[in-house]
């Protein structure tokens, strides 16, 4: 008898991959928030890293900037062991936004299923992780190639963190509005069949300030 496998996983048509976005410049909270001190040890980047690696699936952080990378590099040996492969994509310029970054790791993860997660949540929690995936559990992936499920907290769209199909359509839908020079992943968005995930407020809660950088 095989390995028992989480609720969710059996229904989905294209691997899973975790994807964590880490390339933007934390000009609001004014330093780097990625190598901000979690509460629960290490920085906000180690902490998302571990996290993600609970959920079992490989783990790609996409980030411009090299302390990042090398962060990761540390952590590698240690996520290995528990069976987790992390993989580090420098991002190359010009660095102009999610959108353009979620592009770049569809062409890198072709036919992939990608969990996308920003660094900036650092109250990100496996139940809301837990969540989000198990509402891909119906025949939707497979009928509809191109549904996406997006994190909501109740007031608005939390759309960087979410699952998002590297199918062939949505490669093409949106290497075409890159390439007409649309920037703007809201934009992007309203083009295509969204689900939004209700998940606790607190815990997808993004902090750009430091006046927000407290534990709600």
């Amino acid at each position: 008898m095989g390995e028992r496998r989480p609720a969710w996983q059996p229904l989905l048509q294209l691997p899973l991959r975790a994807c964590l976005l880490s390339g933007g410049e934390s000009r609001r909270m004014g330093r780097d928030k990625a190598l901000l001190p979690h509460p629960e040890g290490g920085t906000w980047l180690e902490r998302s890293l571990r996290l993600l690696a609970q959920l079992q699936m490989p783990i790609t952080l996409l980030s411009r900037h090299p302390a990042h990378l090398d962060l990761a590099k540390a952590l590698q040996t240690e996520l290995k062991a528990r069976g987790v492969c992390l993989e580090r994509i420098a991002e190359p310029p010009p660095w102009e936004g999610p959108l353009l970054a979620l592009h770049r790791l569809m062409e890198h993860h072709p036919n992939e299923r990608l969990l996308l997660c920003p660094v900036d949540m650092p109250d990100l929690s496996l139940a809301a992780l837990h969540t989000l995936l198990a509402a891909a559990d119906d025949p939707a992936p497979a009928q509809e190639p191109t549904r996406l499920y997006l994190a909501h907290d109740g007031a608005r769209l939390q759309p960087l963190l979410g699952l998002v199909p590297s199918s062939a359509p949505i490669r093409t839908h949106l290497a075409a509005a890159v390439g007409r020079g649309e920037r703007r992943l809201q934009s992007w968005l309203v083009e295509l069949p969204c689900q939004a995930v209700p998940l606790d407020p607190c815990a997808v809660r993004n902090v750009n300030r430091p006046e927000a950088d407290q534990p709600a």
